[in-house]
């Protein structure tokens, strides 16, 4: 991480090394945290002989309290000051429904898990956003931008080995022990991060200058046609891309039994493990090339890999083809958030507006399994993925089209 900008009189403290490298622990365990109940928690139900509906209504229910929630926790990102204890109350909480989901498993407390889940996760990407650019100011934002997906996704691709490990080995209950225990190390990250560091009108994007502050509403920032393009643009891809790796699985684990936790965790490891490489890099080029071009590459692999999933059945291949994931969702994550930090700077805003695009494409995404499903259940897997890979194909040319540049070079 390059070190912070000298500061001027009356200028917010540089970050300190402490708190930077405790952001960095806390990316990589919140990851650890998330990623060891997500994925699994509909293995862990079959295995309980929870029948398909049950199993989907409980996922249906994580995943609406996740989109209802996105832009109360982007309001309160940008409002409460205290933004560790936001995520130490988020942390604490899927403690809870890990414990829930092991202890109870029946339907009541695992719905009531499932919400749990769902709704405090809506805090993290927003709030641990909020403190990144409070800390580094947005001219150093692209590349800490970068470092916290690379450490996220090194999270990601820890938990889904160990996860994996554990539930084939061991049992599929010792998974959500292993989340409970994970949340001491992520507070205790936590607890590293100055919060005297945290500029407070930095991290929500308002004017650095003191001038009088910009409440500006989301109506007024959605006039912006350049934000709406990228909305736009952002819920197609995410329609496109969030069944695709539940179609996978379910392809890759039918006939398998208990195999299947397996060939899970080895699509999320193949996934997290390119983004984890690929992060970093991303962020450093989206300063320098400018955020389209990297994400017309993020946009342009999506449509391939639809297509390539229809070309074979062998599982290692299909795993491999996962690379791709990692490439389209390596740069997405790290770029989406610059675009979104370019377009509200200013404004005072960039945490809600983020929240509110995030609810938007969570939107696209729970509409993306449903449709998706019915494709395949009626006419077959490959179906389904060149149908999602046809939304790609039209989510890239629109963005290409339409979409300008928003990073603001410096003048010369």
């Amino acid at each position: 991480m390059p070190s912070a900008p000298i500061q001027s009189a009356g200028s917010p403290p540089a970050p300190s090394r402490t708190s930077l490298r405790a952001l960095d622990c806390l990316n990589f365990f919140l990851a650890d945290v998330q990623t060891g109940i997500g994925p699994f928690f509909a293995i862990y139900l079959a295995a309980h002989r929870w029948n398909e509906q049950h199993v989907g209504l409980a996922l249906t229910v994580g995943g609406i309290a996740g989109i209802v929630t996105q832009l109360p926790a982007g309001e309160l990102a940008d409002r409460v000051h205290s933004k560790r204890s936001l995520i130490a109350a988020g942390v604490a909480t899927l403690g809870v429904g890990a414990w829930l989901i092991v202890s109870f498993p029946t339907f009541w407390p695992e719905i009531l898990a499932q919400a749990l889940v769902g709704g405090v996760s809506s805090i993290f990407i927003p709030t641990t956003c909020a403190i990144s650019l409070g800390l580094v100011g947005p001219a150093l934002f692209d590349r800490r931008q970068g470092r916290n997906q690379t450490f996220n996704s090194a999270g990601n691709v820890t938990t889904a080995m160990v996860a994996g490990l554990l539930g084939h080995f061991v049992s599929n209950s010792s998974v959500f022990y292993f989340v409970m225990a994970l949340t001491v190390p992520t507070l205790l990250s936590l607890r590293f991060i100055r919060p005297e560091e945290i500029d407070f009108e930095r991290a929500r994007g308002a004017k650095p200058d003191g001038g009088p502050e910009h409440t500006a509403s989301l109506r007024q920032l959605l006039q912006d046609p350049r934000l709406r393009t990228f909305l736009t643009c952002a819920v197609m891809f995410h329609f496109a891309n969030a069944a695709m790796l539940p179609l996978l699985g379910e392809l890759l684990a039918k006939g398998r039994g208990r195999d299947s936790m397996l060939f899970m965790s080895a699509c999320v490891v193949t996934t997290q493990f390119v983004i984890s490489l690929l992060a970093s890099w991303a962020g450093h080029r989206a300063g320098t090339w400018g955020r389209k071009p990297l994400m017309l590459l993020a946009f342009g692999v999506l449509p391939l890999r639809g297509v390539l999933y229809t070309l074979t059945h062998d599982p290692s291949l299909l795993v491999a083809i996962q690379v791709l994931d990692g490439v389209g969702a390596g740069i997405f994550g790290v770029v989406s958030v610059l675009v979104i930090a370019d377009l509200t700077r200013g404004t005072g805003r960039f945490n809600v507006t983020l929240g509110a695009i995030t609810m938007a494409v969570g939107i696209g995404a729970s509409l993306s399994q449903v449709i998706a499903g019915t494709l395949v259940h009626h006419l077959g897997y490959s179906a389904g993925f060149l149908f999602l890979a046809t939304v790609a194909a039209v989510a890239f040319a629109l963005f290409a089209r339409a979409m300008p540049e928003t990073l603001e070079r410096p003048s010369t």
